[in-house]
């Protein structure tokens, strides 16, 4: 992963401009991957770029690794983040909410993800004690800066986390959500907590109720375009759930790993990619049945991205990154049940407990190891299909063979979030 995470001294050259090194990269500039066309055969996408959602999930990892620190006791791994995440909000454009960056900082045409400015807010509200003094008064201001600017688009469309369609993202929604909280409950000197803030919050909670079609929570609503409220009715599209973002939603947003109806969608995403299932992987059936491991999980039914927007393919296939966001809702669910001594199983969530074989007479601390052990084999299935420990964006869902692009920055950090979450589930 810090391969992916530029310094003073480790330096990215543009792949499109590589003699200028006007283009070159900053410090604190991450990169969603080293990989790009001419280096990577059979893949179209460039992803030598800094988003700001794989950005800040990738240096949350690193402000909790407890690093070794400097003479003056910060990290400067987390110094140089904050500081090239503030030079690309001064550059953002067309707002505030721009997803993608160059290298060297400068906003790159691309789209407006309200979910960005959240999850950076909450990085380095969790990094805040291992920044030097100038860099935390830069910290405060660009955490100010990015709420003031929610608080404004909250209950706007925006575009969504795959940056495929554009609605009321129930993602975005529960970044926000979880940014405004932390927020509130925050105990850092300087940082604003305007007026509006507890009503977005309350706005935001009933507005992520909303999204629940009976069944699952549905990833993307639409614009009803008359002034009123988007109902679960009304999605973007058809084939878009059950969608892997809900569970993504309590991994990185402000969704509790106990809300039955989020566990209900994790069930269905679940079933539809193991054996029997409308999208099912034939690599799970296999992993299944020779090594006792798995499932892989995907982003959604409908998916058609490999890495080669030339040539689709229906179904998709399974994502590193996604396995280990399951993966870590299990160990967090886990942790909540030891802690409490209950397990929420009702009507809604029974379907996500039978697939750890957890019905309503399991003791509650055999239910947390029974679910501990669920995401046991998930990650077991991520590393049996790395290639010798390093990861890509995606499995074939035939072979189990990496593809797409390789060494994704968000794969390790969904890695490390996920062993981290096993820690205190254990």
């Amino acid at each position: 992963m810090f391969r992916n995470i530029a310094s003073d001294g480790f330096i990215f050259s543009d792949p499109e401009s590589p003699g200028d090194i006007s283009r070159d990269s900053k410090p604190g500039c991450i990169i969603a991957a080293p990989s790009f066309p001419a280096a990577t055969p059979g893949i179209d996408e460039d992803y030598v770029f800094n988003w700001v959602r794989d950005g800040a999930i990738t240096a949350m990892e690193v402000a909790k690794a407890a690093l070794p620190t400097g003479p003056d006791g910060t990290v400067q791994t987390l110094n140089d983040y904050v500081r090239f995440a503030d030079l690309c909000h001064s550059n953002a454009q067309p707002t505030k909410g721009h997803a993608c960056f160059t290298i060297a900082g400068e906003a790159r045409p691309w789209t407006e993800q309200n979910d960005g400015p959240a999850l950076q807010s909450i990085t380095i509200l969790a990094a805040y004690d291992q920044l030097d003094a100038d860099t935390q008064k830069r910290a405060l201001d660009l955490v100010n800066s990015n709420v003031a600017f929610l608080l404004g688009v909250y209950e706007e469309p925006t575009t969504n986390l795959w940056e495929e369609h554009t609605g009321y993202s129930f993602f975005a929604r529960s970044a926000q959500l979880r940014c405004f909280e932390e927020v509130q409950a925050s105990t850092v000197a300087g940082i604003d907590k305007p007026a509006g803030l507890q009503t977005a919050i309350d706005w935001l909670r009933q507005a992520l109720d909303g999204h629940w079609d009976g069944n699952v929570y549905v990833s993307m609503l639409a614009d009803p375009g008359d002034g009123g409220r988007p109902s679960p009715q009304n999605p973007v599209v058809s084939f878009y759930d059950p969608n892997i973002d809900i569970v993504q939603s309590s991994v990185y947003g402000g969704i509790p790993v106990t809300d039955t109806k989020m566990l209900a969608t994790a069930a269905r995403l679940r079933s539809q990619w193991e054996e029997g299932g409308i999208a099912c992987y034939p690599i799970n059936k296999s992993d299944k049945e020779q090594f006792g491991i798995g499932p892989l999980f995907g982003r959604y039914p409908g998916d058609v991205y490999d890495g080669d927007t030339a040539h689709p393919v229906l179904g998709g296939h399974p994502w590193a990154l996604c396995t280990c966001n399951v993966a870590e809702l299990h160990y967090k669910l886990a942790a909540e049940i030891k802690a409490s001594g209950e397990v929420p199983l009702d009507e809604l969530s029974a379907p996500f407990f039978a697939q750890s074989g957890i019905d309503a007479s399991t003791a509650w601390a055999a239910a947390a190891e029974a679910l501990t052990a669920t995401g046991d084999a998930m990650v077991r299935s991520v590393v049996y299909h790395s290639d010798h420990l390093e990861l890509s964006e995606q499995f074939d869902g035939t072979t189990g063979f990496e593809r797409s692009v390789h060494d994704l920055t968000w794969s390790y950090a969904a890695y490390l979030s996920a062993m981290r979450a096993r820690a205190e589930a254990v």
